[in-house]
């Protein structure tokens, strides 16, 4: 069904301009000198065979430089201070070198001419071996750093420093290594640069049984080897994908005059009110293994109910599920703020889509109402969005290449096309005057599923971004501001291909009479919620936001199918590993 066949209350989403107001810095260098003890005895070992040298081509000396030139001697060096220490500059101290941003691979050949402008150069390298191939008069080594998808070519020939390592088997896959050499072109056709090696260093050596070698496995093996998968082109392309997709939303909020707020993580209210969250207790024995602990040792009263009293916070305590509550208490004092960090809930679901462990971006804007929310969730999508197409090129053609077929194109639609915006009452038209079948029947009052939403934006709307807004009341949260109608709230939701939701956010209720009556509607303690209705005691404004799930956003941008694949370190039922 095409957009344009829609009646008129199907219209694409009018955005309210959401101007940038930036703001240099100026930042001034200082300098101070550490402070020192009396004296100090520093006994040094026997360098190693192949020691890593001091930088050729940087003045500076680096850490390393200075441990190896201090090492030379093999001797204890004792290095008397004066007396007045402080007044006067110390006998043979040093001051702390400057710190500089290392060359990386991606420095090394990320420019326009991909690292040809660099020929002659010696450069060092820092890295884990990917591949080795011995041939009878020069060894190729590949190795990456973790800066980008690119690996180093290496080409070490016999009369290079430290190739008897090469010889006596240690330079193998997985090891990480120190290589310095000249920037050279290359004969290749896979890479137009390639660095000759001067001399080879072992930094640390990787056993035989590394798991990860040519041969491409799973991702469902992978993650049982977390702690190793970002070594794979797959997962360090997802890592840097997911860095700058963080740094872009920061770097959006703070553009637009928003205030960072680093909310609570333990917290004794359920913002969702749907009662899934983890219990933080000392309750449970300490002093032994938590095995061990015995459950007659948990405190209770004298009608058998745990007592919370003798608990650390002296009343039940869990892990949050979103910062919005404690970042709406910010918004009515700074006006518009965001957070953004780890969130958690303990729904018992093993599927592709949950994680119990999750970040959260919440953003929360005073005197705004529901169609500023939207402006301001459909600028900040397509910001970021923009933003790794720009910056991430060669991991999202990786993506293109590998992942999903057709991803760029699909970003590229997101941040190009208008986003269309539709009542829940149109959408349930949509859905039940389609021909599709759905698994989930669809019914005015039901909440919208996977397969609902993702029809809405692939395939009625042919891949737009589809805000829909005004839900019945009755499926969404107690926050919610309560239309005129008496029937819905204002809150909408953002669908995109592929996902479905990405964004959920209202107009909160800022009445503090009709708050007050939702939450006795639900059977919600008010007690609980004091501060939160004390907001609407004092000083009440209208105010709205939006939450999105960071790992969903992941996998929107890089066409990952599971959400464990989004994150670092997955934390699923069952499963707390790494």
């Amino acid at each position: 069904m095409a957009a344009a066949a829609l009646s008129p209350a199907t219209t694409s989403l009018r955005l309210k301009p959401f101007s940038a107001v930036r703001l240099l810095s100026l930042y001034r260098k200082t300098t101070k000198t550490a402070a020192v003890p009396n004296s100090y005895l520093c006994f040094l070992p026997k360098p190693p065979t192949h020691s890593i040298p001091s930088h050729s081509v940087c003045r500076r000396r680096s850490f390393c430089s200075v441990v190896c030139s201090a090492v030379s001697s093999g001797e204890a060096v004792e290095r008397p201070l004066s007396g007045d220490f402080g007044t006067k500059e110390v006998e043979g101290s040093r001051k702390i070198g400057e710190f500089r941003r290392r060359l990386r691979i991606a420095d090394i050949k990320g420019g326009p001419d991909e690292g040809l402008d660099r020929l002659g150069e010696t450069l060092v390298v820092r890295g884990w071996v990917r591949t080795l191939r011995v041939q009878s008069s020069v060894t190729f080594i590949e190795v990456n750093d973790g800066s980008c998808l690119s690996n180093m070519q290496c080409v070490v020939s016999q009369d290079a420093e430290g190739y008897d390592q090469v010889e006596n088997g240690l330079i193998i896959t997985g090891a990480s290594v120190w290589i310095q050499g000249t920037i050279a072109s290359s004969q290749g056709s896979k890479q137009k640069i390639e660095l000759k090696v001067e001399k080879l260093v072992l930094v640390g050596k990787s056993d035989p049984s590394f798991p990860i070698q040519k041969k491409r496995v799973t991702r469902e093996f992978l993650r049982t080897k977390a702690h190793l998968r970002p070594r794979t082109n797959t997962f360090g392309a997802v890592a840097r994908v997911r860095n700058a997709l963080a740094f872009a939303t920061h770097k959006f909020f703070q553009e637009n005059g928003f205030v960072w707020v680093s909310s609570p993580i333990v917290t004794a209210s359920d913002c969702e009110g749907a009662g899934e969250q983890f219990c933080v207790t000392t309750l449970i024995p300490n002093s032994k293994e938590p095995t061990n602990s015995p459950v007659n040792e948990i405190p209770k009263t004298e009608s058998g109910s745990v007592d919370w009293s003798q608990d650390f916070f002296g009343k039940p305590a869990f892990l949050t599920v979103s910062g919005q509550l404690n970042a709406e208490t910010y918004a009515t004092a700074l006006n518009d703020v965001y957070t953004f960090g780890p969130t958690f809930r303990a729904e018992n679901s093993n599927t592709s889509r949950h994680l119990a462990e999750f970040w959260m971006i919440e953003p929360e804007l005073a005197f705004a109402d529901l169609e500023d929310d939207m402006s301001c969730a459909a600028a900040y999508l397509q910001y970021v969005v923009q933003y790794i197409l720009d910056n991430c090129k060669e991991d999202m053609e990786f993506f293109n290449t590998w992942i999903e077929k057709g991803i760029i194109k699909r970003l590229s639609d997101v941040v190009e096309k208008k986003v269309v915006q539709l009542t829940y009452t149109d959408a349930i038209e949509l859905l039940l005057k389609t021909k599709k079948k759905f698994e989930f029947p669809v019914n005015w009052g039901c909440d919208l599923q996977s397969e609902h939403e993702r029809y809405i934006t692939e395939e009625a709307f042919g891949g737009c971004p589809v805000i829909i807004r005004d839900y019945p009341k009755e499926i969404k949260a107690f926050y919610m501001r309560e239309n005129d109608d008496g029937k819905t709230v204002a809150a909408m939701d953002m669908l995109v291909p592929r996902v479905g939701e990405l964004i959920g956010g209202s107009q909160r209720e800022e009445r503090l009479e009709y708050l007050e009556k939702r939450l006795d509607d639900l059977n919600l303690n008010k007690e609980s919620y004091w501060w939160y209705l004390d907001l609407r005691r004092y000083g009440s404004v209208p105010h709205a936001g939006f939450g999105l799930g960071f790992e969903r956003l992941v996998q929107f941008a890089t066409g990952i199918d599971n959400i464990r694949d989004a994150i670092p370190f997955p934390r699923t039922p069952g499963s707390a590993e790494f």
